[in-house]
């Protein structure tokens, strides 16, 4: 985080609002991401942009924000102001972990209307928040990469790094995850999803886990380019 650590050492205390949310909103939050409406399939189907998939948690849900504010939507619009068209599927879903990622993989990739040009997985910061062993994360993540190894769907892997308060050895164990897997299975890497929004509190929400709209406004203008880059490999 490049030296901006403090205001980040502050999300373990919203670890109940986190709970919170997953325990009351994941059922709606799963019902929308995986199943989605009839009419959004039918358009995914129909167009012929290419289709993104946004696999992760409340992070690329849009968690506190309006839809159109969420980090999927405001990608696609980059996307396509840049000449990339592309329908950005939201399969982001509050409060999970890598492993219940893992357990809803196969379900959401056979439910798409098509096989997707390149998938982006965040996943791993409730795993961070929850104080659940690195090796269980680790474990998670590498299955989730090979499914989408198995299926021939390039990905882009979206980074977390552990908050320092929670320990040298936790630390260095999570925040390697991210570079080792996506060197191990081919993924382009992004190192970190929130970086230069979490240490701004202008950029983020009161519970200082989720960005605003101004936050991913940024995350959107550094990810962007590599999704650009990554459909037009495919392509």
């Amino acid at each position: 985080m490049s030296g901006k650590t403090l205001p980040y050492g502050a999300l373990l205390l919203a670890v109940q609002l986190l709970a919170a949310c997953s325990s009351e909103e994941q059922g709606n939050r799963i019902v929308q991401s995986e199943s989605g409406s009839a009419q959004q399939a039918a358009t995914e189907a129909d167009r012929e942009e290419a289709l993104v998939l946004a696999f992760g948690d409340s992070l690329y849900a849009g968690y506190g924000l309006q839809p159109s504010e969420a980090f999927p939507r405001e990608l696609e619009r980059a996307l396509d102001a840049a000449g990339v068209p592309a329908r950005v599927h939201n399969a982001g879903v509050s409060g999970d972990t890598s492993e219940a990622g893992r357990q809803r993989l196969q379900f959401t990739l056979d439910g798409l209307p098509a096989k997707p040009a390149v998938a982006l997985v965040g996943l791993g910061g409730n795993d961070m928040l929850r104080g659940l062993d690195p090796a269980r994360t680790r474990a998670n993540l590498d299955a989730i990469l090979d499914e989408f190894g198995r299926r021939g769907i390039p990905v882009i892997l979206t980074g977390m790094r552990a908050a320092p308060n929670m320990g040298r050895d936790f630390v260095a164990d999570f925040d390697s995850i991210f570079p080792e897997l996506a060197r191990k299975h081919g993924a382009a890497l992004d190192p970190f999803f929130l970086e230069d929004v979490v240490t701004n509190p202008a950029l983020m929400q009161p519970d200082r886990i989720h960005p605003n709209a101004a936050g991913v406004d940024v995350i959107v203008a550094r990810v962007a380019p590599i999704v650009a880059e990554r459909i037009g490999k495919e392509g």
